[in-house]
């Protein structure tokens, strides 16, 4: 998952100045929080999610129909009273539906992925800010992302010392935006491979544009 370098700038700036301006150093309080988790469970990301996912409706709807004519193509040339020249022409057309099929998923795909990283990474920005407020006000010296995948930095913590439902909790009623009223199942954190490997504090899933 890339976040913008603005969401990690802001961290390591926010939490340096919040700990130079603690004189003498307190006794350290750690806590642990799976960040792109917590951007997930947001009812801002909820909801662009869902309507993400309305807004590419009518795409997958057309991936549908132009798959369901090219079953159709298919089932007709199992037929054994077609001419050699029909055979040939309903071959030739499964063929270049088949190549605009594959070429409008892709792209389809593509916007997707790109309209939702534009969001997540938007909405990271401000969560990340909010973490440094809210880990400020609880007093924590020290807090760790539970949630990588790619470069994990814990290995093991308790319950107690995650704050990820904590951070969407506050981040929700700071934010003023209502949980959706139908939420996304599963919303996922970006440029994640279908079925992503379950991390310290969850799990995150790809969404297919089109099927």
């Amino acid at each position: 998952m890339k976040l913008v370098s603005t969401v990690a700038a802001a961290l390591c700036a926010g939490f340096s100045l919040a700990a130079a301006a603690q004189s003498p150093a307190p006794a350290a309080k750690v806590a642990v929080v799976a960040f792109q988790q917590a951007v997930a469970q947001t009812n801002e990301f909820q909801r662009s999610f869902g309507d993400l996912q309305k807004k590419y409706t009518p795409r997958r709807d057309q991936l549908k129909t132009l798959s369901d004519e090219i079953d159709s193509l298919k089932k007709q040339l199992q037929s054994t009273t077609l001419s050699q020249a029909d055979r040939a022409s309903r071959t030739r057309a499964i063929d270049d539906k088949q190549k605009e099929l594959q070429r409008s998923a892709q792209e389809a795909q593509t916007d997707f992925q790109t309209e939702i990283e534009k969001s997540f990474n938007g909405i990271a920005t401000k969560v990340g800010q909010e973490l440094i407020a809210y880990s400020t006000q609880q007093g924590y010296t020290l807090v760790l992302d539970g949630g990588r995948q790619e470069t994990p930095v814990v290995l093991w913590a308790t319950p107690a010392t995650d704050i990820t439902q904590a951070l969407v909790n506050d981040y929700n009623v700071k934010s003023g935006i209502p949980a959706p009223a139908t939420p996304a199942a599963a919303a996922p954190a970006p440029s994640r491979p279908a079925g992503a490997r379950t991390g310290a504090a969850g799990s995150t899933a790809h969404p297919a544009a089109a099927h």
